[in-house]
């Protein structure tokens, strides 16, 4: 392997999901192996047998280490972590102690070799959460697990499309949990580890939007006082520290202008607030990212798909745009010293 190409791990996700499809159709794809080699981190008898169904012709090669990566264009690497065999079975779309935990275990392997540079990104396939706490483990999603194994207390997501980058105040809560859970000190730590996140991406002085939480911004108080009590004394603290932030500002534009070029980033309130705003313009090349751990992770924006597992008709454009967004993040990213 030259020393010259970057490489990026991608793990599988939970084998009996859309994973293992989209990681042989996202790695095999041209635009992926223009920028770097994908090495999959998965198991080589599911990838095996989900090939076979898809009549996948490539080669794909089992590896020991990286280093024996090959970037020729007929073949797939894969370092296989080997949990699932013959005394280990799984089934297409179903919520299995053994998927869950083999996708946890595809996400340490990933992480340590990252950690040990010999990886310069992670792009993750989706896991199922269901499957995950099955196997014993209590984590929400990715990122908790993500920011355990490298210790790294408050890793930020943020949402890539076009020109959006969308980043999240509050994620995997109810909806009524993260307004109740809403207070100045929280937004404000929030819109610094936001700009610190993007200044790890090559922004300079990035100008941040926060979205409002209710209709109109609450048009001088009408409609709700959290904009009043909350989101603005918390961008005044914000800028009291020198981060360039206006808001909060109606969420039904906010990303529009954001789209326009008026703004580097955008804070979502909530889960659905991003997400909507991020899928609606560009549901398959909407990337998830992780920023603030050692290494850049980024990952697809959907989930398992379990109804139409191991059945050729998974679209791979998301993975795709996962893997060629983690080579190119990682030929700027400078892990933040710390996110606030």
């Amino acid at each position: 392997m030259s020393i010259n190409l970057r490489v990026v791990a991608v793990t599988m996700g939970d084998p009996s999901g859309i994973g293992p499809e989209i990681v042989i159709k996202g790695c095999s794809s041209r635009h992926v192996r223009e920028n770097g080699i994908p090495v999959i981190i998965g198991d080589y008898s599911v990838l095996r047998e989900v090939a076979e169904k898809l009549n996948f012709t490539l080669d794909i090669i089992p590896i020991h280490s990286i280093e024996e990566a090959d970037s020729s264009s007929h073949t797939l690497n894969v370092i296989d972590v080997g949990y699932i065999g013959n005394d280990k079975r799984i089934k297409a779309g179903e919520i299995s102690l053994i998927s869950g935990e083999a996708s946890v275990q595809y996400i340490k392997k990933a992480t340590e070799l990252a950690l040990r540079g010999e990886v310069q990104a992670v792009a993750t396939a989706p896991i199922n959460k269901k499957s995950v706490r099955r196997a014993g483990y209590q984590y929400n999603g990715h990122t908790e697990l993500f920011g355990e194994l490298t210790s790294v207390p408050h890793p930020m997501t943020m949402f890539s499309v076009g020109r959006l980058k969308i980043f999240f105040h509050s994620r995997h809560v109810s909806l009524r949990s993260a307004i109740e859970l809403l207070n100045i000190e929280g937004v404000y730590k929030t819109l610094v580890i936001t700009a610190r996140c993007l200044e790890s991406i090559g922004y300079k002085n990035p100008k941040i939007a926060l979205a409002a939480l209710n209709p109109h911004a609450s048009d001088g108080g009408m409609f709700g006082n959290e904009e009043e009590k909350i989101l603005l004394p918390a961008c005044d603290s914000a800028r009291a520290r020198g981060i360039i932030v206006d808001g909060p500002l109606p969420a039904d534009s906010v990303f529009h202008l954001a789209n326009e070029g008026n703004y580097d980033g955008v804070v979502s309130l909530y889960h659905d607030q991003g997400h909507i705003a991020a899928k609606s313009y560009d549901f398959y090349r909407t990337v998830s990212v992780t920023l603030g751990l050692p290494f850049i992770r980024t990952s697809v924006d959907h989930g398992t798909a379990f109804n139409i597992a191991w059945k050729g008709i998974a679209n791979p454009l998301s993975m795709e745009e996962a893997i060629i967004s983690a080579f190119d993040l990682s030929r700027k990213y400078r892990p933040p010293v710390e996110l606030f």
